[in-house]
């Protein structure tokens, strides 16, 4: 098995020490594994999980083949755990990508990938990245490292991603401890991300010798998810006891009967039996900054499957409009090799080298002429006349 020298850049960065416990998320064919198993001398615990169980068959061949004995293999979703296992210490994703950064090894990436599988595998390496961060223990005495790497070079798939997670987890960049390498993009066309995105490495092809690649770290800080929505909602409940205050004065104005039905009315609402249009008209104004960003992913999943469902349309009417194309061709061809070859015929003929067409002879007509050969006309007339004559004689 040989491996690119900048797919073992992301195991250097996770420096694992003997005796912990890892996970390897996304671990087929098992180069990265092993090289953890080495540095951490056949001790603590490997878990080398990936989705294709097909795939963990040349993972399980090279942990016999290297005489690796602390790694546990495992064929689950990257997005169940921590719910299938966690509480690790350090955990490794080198993330499913579009595979930009291996062009110069296998060029028909090029042709095959397209904006919106970059988008679609962008979306999933959130996603995993997400998870992989919750399975680690902040509390971790030697670990609570997060290790995020794609053999890509699309911004969409690495500083934007890592700019993602810094603001949906407790979670900061560090130095990845690589030698080499460029700093990641804090700045891309009208994009703007986190400075801290700067401790990123890039790895270029034309520049380091090495597939093109991208290596962050994280640490976790805390086990606590980053709620940007529980500012909103202390600033809601101020609103709402400044409103209830107001109304409090407002109701000393009234009379006792006006006074009795907005209090029925409140009681409703608190029951549960009447919604209030200026809450939902709060609520609305107010929304937490988590819910406003679900929606936008939602509606930009919307429009990937749009884009999608067009793309294969336009797709199949080029198809089409290909298949039309080459008919007609085909039968413009067809035409001119005939009247070639009818001109080709005439001339021979006219030239004497080749014998006339023949007109092609019904087989009435050919029976017919068989039977005529040799017959004198005057003499079938005499036969005709002949005939008459002795059905005459034989009547008398």
């Amino acid at each position: 098995m040989l491996q690119s020298a900048a797919s073992m850049c992301p195991v250097i960065a996770l420096s694992p020490i003997p005796g912990e416990k890892i996970l390897d998320m996304s671990a087929a064919p098992g180069g990265k594994t092993t090289y953890i198993a080495q540095l951490m001398k056949n001790t603590g615990l490997i878990v080398a999980n990936d989705l294709k169980p097909e795939r963990q068959k040349a993972t399980v061949g090279n942990l016999h083949r290297l005489g690796v004995k602390n790694v546990i293999t495992a064929c689950n979703d990257g997005k169940n755990y921590p719910k299938v296992m966690g509480n690790f210490d350090r955990v490794l994703l080198d993330a499913p990508c579009s595979g930009l950064g291996v062009i110069s090894r296998d060029q028909s990436i090029k042709v095959q990938r397209t904006v919106i599988d970059i988008k679609k595998t962008a979306h999933l390496q959130k996603e995993l990245l997400l998870h992989a961060v919750d399975s680690v223990n902040a509390k971790s005495k030697t670990g609570g490292v997060i290790v995020y790497s794609t053999c890509s070079v699309s911004v969409e798939e690495n500083e934007e991603v890592v700019d993602y997670i810094l603001g949906k987890r407790d979670v900061k960049l560090v130095d990845a401890g690589l030698a080499h390498g460029q700093a990641g993009f804090t700045r891309y066309q009208h994009r703007r991300f986190h400075p801290s995105v700067a401790l990123t490495r890039r790895f270029y092809p034309h520049t380091h010798n090495m597939d093109g690649f991208y290596v962050a770290k994280f640490v976790k800080l805390s086990n606590e998810e980053k709620d940007a929505k529980v500012e909103g909602e202390e600033e809601e409940e101020e609103e709402v006891v400044e409103v209830e205050g107001e109304g409090e004065d407002e109701m000393a104005n009234l009379t006792e009967e006006e006074q009795a039905t907005i209090m029925e009315l409140r009681e409703k609402y608190m029951s549960g039996d009447v919604a209030s249009g200026d809450d939902e008209e709060i609520d609305s104004d107010d929304m937490g900054e988590e819910e406003e960003e679900e929606e936008e992913e939602e509606e930009e999943e919307e429009e990937i499957i749009e884009e999608s469902k067009e793309s294969k349309a336009k797709k199949a009417e080029e198809a089409e409009k290909v298949r039309a194309a080459k008919k007609l061709k085909q039968n413009a061809l067809d035409k001119i090799a005939m009247k070639k070859g009818h001109k080709k015929k005439r001339k021979e003929e006219d030239e004497g080298t080749c014998e006339p067409i023949k007109r092609q002879i019904p087989a009435k007509e050919k029976k017919f002429r068989n039977e005529m050969k040799g017959v004198n006309p005057e003499k079938l007339k005499k036969k005709n006349t002949y005939k008459g004559n002795n059905n005459s004689k034989g009547k008398k």
